[in-house]
């Protein structure tokens, strides 16, 4: 089945579409959809040839497919890469950048990198915040 047919199939009636606003964007949680935006172009249903950044415990994982593969051989047609968390996030966006130009996709090159840059820096530990400064009335009764 082409990836159009898949499409018009898939546009109007699947589980992963979400409606929030009556008039707004209509959003999407399938696997393999960078953006979250409902749109042939970054469906991971429709498209056979899909990028899927997802965070795990040990770091972030992409999955691509297989060059060569079947369309009808699911799981056996995926490759799956773990970035650790102490390798950076220059490296990991720099790997997803890579996948995403040198093998098939190289039109989500710029979601990848987006996507991968966001769970880095998710995953990355915040800094304590400062203490506050009194102001004003505070300040002056304070230091006199």
């Amino acid at each position: 089945m082409s990836s159009d047919l898949q499409w018009l199939l898939l546009r109007n009636n699947n589980a992963f579409i979400v409606k929030r606003v009556v008039e707004g964007p209509i959003f999407s949680k399938e696997p393999g959809n960078l953006t979250g935006l409902h749109s042939f172009k970054y469906s991971g249903l429709a498209n056979t040839k899909t990028i899927d950044i997802q965070q795990t415990p040990a770091g972030i994982q992409i999955t691509t497919a297989k060059k060569g593969a079947s369309p009808f051989a699911v799981s056996s047609a995926k490759t799956v890469s773990t970035i650790r968390n102490r390798s950076g996030s220059r490296r990991s966006t720099g790997v997803a950048a890579n996948l995403a130009k040198r093998s098939y996709r190289p039109d989500l090159r710029q979601a990848a990198v987006a996507r991968a840059s966001a769970l880095v820096a998710a995953q990355k530990e915040k800094k304590p915040a400062p203490p506050k400064k009194a102001r004003g009335k505070k300040a002056v009764a304070t230091s006199a």
